[in-house]
């Protein structure tokens, strides 16, 4: 097990404060470990057992718990007048109307509660109006490359390789084995597929589900629209509206498996409404369903720079200069980054289109292009470092 070091030190922050946490993310990215971590945590602050209540609804066992009415009973019956109680409500989207509970609870002065869901849909709505201005969003993702690397106890260039190739999802770094890795990737696709969209959207064509979803993982990094999509299925015969389309997209964003980054005009200085760009949750999971291109190489080093900015707590959008790109504009507490990501840029002519947008940009915020050469170099300013670097925080 690796701490999750991250997380942990956000729920950290806000313990005992009268706020639901909410850990949100995709299935199998470490929520509920991230839970078991903060509960030790916990002890280890002198807090009692008797006071840490915890309740995974992906358990059989508390499928008794899944009206909310008998959730909130069961809860209340192990509080304690005179001390602080810890709930932990894993996987809390199984339960319907599970917000009418978690209002009631929260209103409560001795009880610290954090939830988790593999399906950010459960923050809007209702929920949202409910709980407005009560609750944290904490958005998990897979293991980044340092804890891959820890926890698989590689050094830096083999568990490169291996999280290149594999992606981060913790219990598949422990794999060794291709096939049965395979296999339990395909478990979590499964799952977040029947469970997270086919079952909560009543999506009745599974089929056209699946080939929206191949689309996607297949152009992570292109910009593109539910119009292009919608015009691709049916040049191979599979008819679908624009509207069907943009429906799908966002039953996959909710169940956490997708990313939407927006575009920012720079010299505009505006965002502009169309044509985004989608990343993955997991490189893993794009490589078992489509398998190994090596054309892809660029868009895949894109996709984990992507999740990185993500844990980094950065905002991101694509860039536009002018007619130009790029990759990822990185904003947090009113700073900037611009990358560029690049398979390799020791070819004159590659180095030179990756610059030359970086080199249009005239604020005085940090650029970088960043590759797997082994190289580091600087340009007017603008820094090349290596991935391994980056994503280890040696820029």
């Amino acid at each position: 097990m690796v701490i999750r070091t991250t997380y942990l030190n956000k729920l950290k922050k806000m313990k005992d404060k009268q706020i639901i946490k909410v850990v949100t993310g995709v299935r199998r990215c470490g929520k509920s470990t991230l839970l078991l971590q903060f509960q030790e945590y916990l002890r280890a602050c002198g807090v009692a057992d008797d006071q840490i209540i915890t309740i995974n609804f992906e358990d059989l066992a508390n499928e008794s718990l899944l009206d909310f009415h008998a959730l909130y009973d069961f809860i209340i019956s192990k509080l304690e007048p005179d001390k602080m109680a810890y709930v932990f409500l894993d996987e809390i989207q199984t339960v319907p109307d599970f917000q009418k509970a978690a209002n009631s609870l929260f209103i409560k002065d001795n009880v610290d509660m954090y939830i988790t869901g593999s399906n950010a849909y459960m923050l809007s709505g209702e929920l949202a109006t409910l709980l407005s201005g009560r609750y944290i969003e904490v958005k998990m993702l897979p293991l980044s490359f340092a804890e891959y690397a820890e926890l698989t106890g590689k050094d830096y260039r083999s568990a490169w390789v291996s999280f290149f190739q594999n992606g981060g999802m913790p219990y598949a770094a422990l794999l060794e084995d291709n096939d049965v890795r395979r296999e339990y990737l395909y478990g979590i696709y499964n799952t977040v597929l029947l469970k997270d969209v086919v079952a909560r959207n009543k999506i009745q064509d599974v089929q056209l589900l699946e080939s929206v979803i191949k689309f996607l993982f297949d152009n992570i990094g292109n910009i593109v629209s539910s119009k292009k999509i919608a015009d691709t299925l049916a040049s191979s015969g599979r008819k679908a509206s624009v509207a069907t389309v943009e429906s799908y997209i966002q039953a996959l964003l909710d169940a956490c498996i997708i990313y939407k980054v927006g575009r920012y005009d720079i010299k505009g200085r505006q965002y502009l409404k169309s044509l985004q760009k989608y990343y993955i949750a997991d490189v893993g999971l794009r490589r078992m369903l489509l398998g190994d291109r090596n054309s892809d190489i660029g868009h895949i080093l894109e996709n984990i720079v992507f999740l990185e900015l993500l844990r980094r707590d950065y905002k991101v959008s694509i860039g536009k200069v002018n007619d130009l790109e790029v990759d990822f504009i990185a904003e947090k507490a009113g700073e900037k980054v611009y990358y560029q990501v690049a398979a390799s840029v020791l070819d004159e002519s590659t180095f030179a289109r990756e610059i030359h947008p970086l080199k249009k940009i005239l604020d005085n915020y940090p650029k970088y292009i960043i590759s797997m050469d082994d190289i580091s170099a600087n340009e007017d300013g603008i820094k090349q470092i290596n991935i391994i670097n980056f994503l280890l925080g040696e820029e």
